[in-house]
């Protein structure tokens, strides 16, 4: 394998490593939220009884959409093509800048592999979409910023 599509692969299990980590965080705190709405005792005060259970079940909600916003980013991330061949920018590509390395991916923002730092970025964030369909020595604005892609993987 070469050393670039080393680093891809490296790149793609991180992402899917850090999107596991907030399913499962996301769980466990809608668990946690679940269970302190349930076990709330009824008291003669029973306002503060339903504000604690309505807290409860909003704090609750709040992670159970956390939780599929990060299975839906994980579902597309595996079915993202890791062996794409090509100069063309697409979903699953590698790009690398004069302004630096990007995966398009998934929203994760920036992560740290073998000292590099690459922006994971979702395929529908404005930069992603700017950069989709572009090549290898093209040149593009974004932002006041002035990026020439030097490589495709």
């Amino acid at each position: 394998m070469s050393k670039q599509k080393l680093f891809k692969q490296q790149v793609f299990l991180q992402c899917k490593n850090i999107l596991e980590q907030r399913i499962a965080h996301a769980h466990q705190a809608m668990q946690s939220a679940q269970e302190a709405a349930n076990s709330e005792d009824k008291s003669s005060a029973g306002d503060k009884y339903e504000t604690s259970r309505a807290m409860g079940q909003l704090d609750r909600n709040m992670n159970a959409k956390q939780m599929a916003e990060a299975q839906t980013e994980l579902n597309a991330l595996m079915k993202l093509t890791m062996d794409y061949d090509s100069e063309k920018i697409i979903s699953g590509s590698m790009v690398e800048t004069n302004n630096g390395i990007y995966f398009i991916a998934a929203g994760i923002g920036m992560i740290e592999v073998e000292k590099k730092k690459v922006a994971v970025l979702s395929p529908l964030s404005p930069l992603a979409k700017v950069m989709i369909g572009k090549t290898k020595n093209e040149a593009f604005e974004f932002n006041g910023k002035s990026f020439v892609v030097g490589r495709v993987s």
